[in-house]
């Protein structure tokens, strides 16, 4: 299995055939949905969804489907499928399980949103929170960066997920600097291989 970054929060998972992609946002390049058989979104904020780049992919690909939360499968309406936290669905032939709920509070429970993570046969993909799934994960998508989010909470997630490797992602506000002190704080954290994939990147799991 190949899982390449692209911008921001958006990682395409492949094997063999099978190609799904992740938050295909604003930020993330419009490559990162060529061939794709399946679409998870995990919340409505556009840098998770770009839905003109989601419009293009689907002309250019009548087959993709799309799965999200129930309030913005309704949104982007026509072959996109509504999934629910403790769901378990198959998408490009992956077998993904819906975890979480809620996106994380910035502040006066701000913003108030859906937020579904995805554990794609074991790769964890949280989108705008830090929820712990009750199952094992062998690959975690750690975010880096976003108003809800400080470094000791990404630490403390990661602890608490316990992954054997961990990538970060949304990381699209951070500087070159603020990339090396996020990364070498996680590089410190035992029991967990860390590294960040380069942009376009990819890795085998």
């Amino acid at each position: 299995m190949r899982l390449t970054k692209y911008g921001h929060a958006c990682v395409r998972i492949e094997d063999q055939d099978r190609v799904l992609v992740i938050d295909p946002g604003t930020f993330s390049e419009t490559e990162a949905l060529s061939g794709a058989d399946a679409v998870l979104v995990t919340h409505e904020h556009a840098d998770h969804i770009d839905v003109d780049k989601l419009d293009s992919a689907r002309k250019s690909s009548p087959g993709l489907t799309v799965h999200t939360h129930p309030a913005l499968a309704a949104a982007l309406g026509r072959g996109t499928t509504a999934v629910a936290p403790g769901e378990t669905f198959t998408a490009a032939g992956f077998t993904v399980h819906a975890v979480g709920g809620e996106h994380a509070e910035i502040i006066d429970g701000l913003p108030g949103c859906p937020n579904i993570g995805f554990v794609v046969e074991g790769v964890y993909h949280p989108g705008d929170s830090l929820f712990v799934p009750d199952e094992p994960v062998h690959t975690l998508l750690v975010p880096a960066s976003g108003p809800w989010l400080k470094l000791r909470e990404a630490i403390e997630f990661v602890r608490a997920v316990r992954p054997a490797r961990a990538f970060p992602i949304h990381d699209i506000n951070l500087s070159d600097i603020g990339k090396e002190n996020f990364d070498g704080w996680l590089e410190e954290e035992p029991g967990t291989e860390y590294a960040r994939i380069p942009l376009g990147g990819s890795v085998e799991l």
